[in-house]
């Protein structure tokens, strides 16, 4: 008996540990009937909306009621919109193949072969070229396509690529001359660090977005676009910077003592010894990053975006579909859950394989 109760694979033992966890006094036992019979009701209930009660083809407008299940056919209806925002009709397979770039991009991130100083940059600069080449066109018979056309879910990978591509190397020159040696430039980045991480990041879009108009010259203002993501990826450069400078300190000094004795060039010894070892102590806290990164995207439809969440509100803002928020938010929700869902488990997967030694 003490054997099967040891054994987790056993039934006696299954029942012994459901006993002593859920059913050890009258009152646990009363408590845990009471839980799951409401977790038994909720589920049922959620089935029967979102599936069994669902009205997944709309044949008659009158079939989306309050009485009934969730209209799903307002995701037929609008998920052009939603996923394309005004991206033209006739062009869309280019932002569909343009977010499977940069989704391709970010598995391959993840590959440990490509975990180089070299290959890493060389990565993401070639799929976000690829990509904004797809989504703009202007050549091999592509119609041109400005970045006011672009919307949904190819606007929200831009965004997020672009911060990455720009940002990152800013956060390794801002985490480099905050450990200088010169105190102007270590006090200087520092508080230049401090100073963006003060600030919401609503506060700096808007000022690129609507401030720097009004007091830069016409010929350095730019696109509204690319200010905007400019300034998206200094704010994360901030954060990023601490991130990679909490790496560089967890080296050993005695590697760069040893390479200076060496006489190797500074350069090298950072491209080759210190960010190598600084990038795989905080991968766990990069993809941390990546993962808030992704979802503050949505903050840009406060400035006038027509992103995933832009376009989202558009596809309800209708008199037609305006009472099927519910399934479109649900929608929306479930894209944004398969990005960051995916993020945790490789961070998840990373510190394992980390803490076994084979990072």
């Amino acid at each position: 008996m003490s054997l099967a109760l040891d054994n987790p694979g056993n039934a006696t033992g299954l029942l012994a540990r459901l006993r002593k966890n859920f059913f050890a006094t009258k009152f646990d036992g009363v408590m845990s009937v009471a839980f799951g019979a409401l977790i038994v009701w909720l589920l049922m209930s959620i089935a029967d909306w979102a599936i069994f009660d669902a009205i997944f083809r709309l044949e008659n407008r009158d079939q989306c009621t309050y009485d009934a299940g969730a209209c799903w056919a307002v995701i037929e209806s609008r998920g052009r919109l939603i996923m394309f925002g005004l991206y033209p009709y006739a062009e869309q397979w280019r932002s569909t193949l343009a977010c499977l770039v940069i989704i391709v991009t970010m598995v391959l991130s993840c590959v440990p072969l490509f975990w180089s100083i070299r290959r890493l940059p060389m990565l993401w600069v070639g799929g976000f070229a690829i990509f904004v080449l797809l989504m703009r066109g202007g050549f091999w018979n592509m119609p041109l396509v400005t970045s006011e056309q672009w919307g949904g879910l190819a606007l929200t990978l831009f965004i997020f690529s672009a911060v990455f591509v720009i940002g990152m190397p800013l956060a390794v020159l801002f985490a480099l001359a905050r450990r200088s040696d010169l105190p102007v430039i270590a006090k200087a980045f520092g508080l230049l660090i401090d100073f963006v991480r003060s600030l919401p990041l609503l506060t700096i879009l808007f000022a690129a977005a609507v401030v720097v108009p009004l007091i830069a010259p016409e010929a350095l203002q730019g696109n509204k676009l690319m200010r905007v993501v400019v300034a998206f990826a200094g704010f994360f450069a901030a954060y990023q910077a601490e991130i990679i400078r909490a790496g560089l300190q967890s080296t050993s000094a005695g590697q760069e003592e040893a390479a200076v004795a060496l006489g190797m060039p500074y350069w090298s010894l950072v491209a080759d010894i210190l960010l190598p070892q600084a990038f795989r102590n905080t991968l766990p806290s990069t993809i941390n990053q990546a993962v808030i990164t992704f979802k503050e995207t949505s903050i840009v439809t406060f400035v006038g975006f027509f992103e995933l969440m832009a376009s989202g509100n558009a596809a309800i803002g209708t008199g037609e579909w305006g009472n099927q928020y519910v399934e479109v938010y649900i929608f929306l929700a479930f894209i944004y859950f398969i990005f960051v869902f995916g993020l945790s488990r490789y961070g998840a997967w990373l510190e394992t394989r980390m803490r076994l030694g084979h990072g």
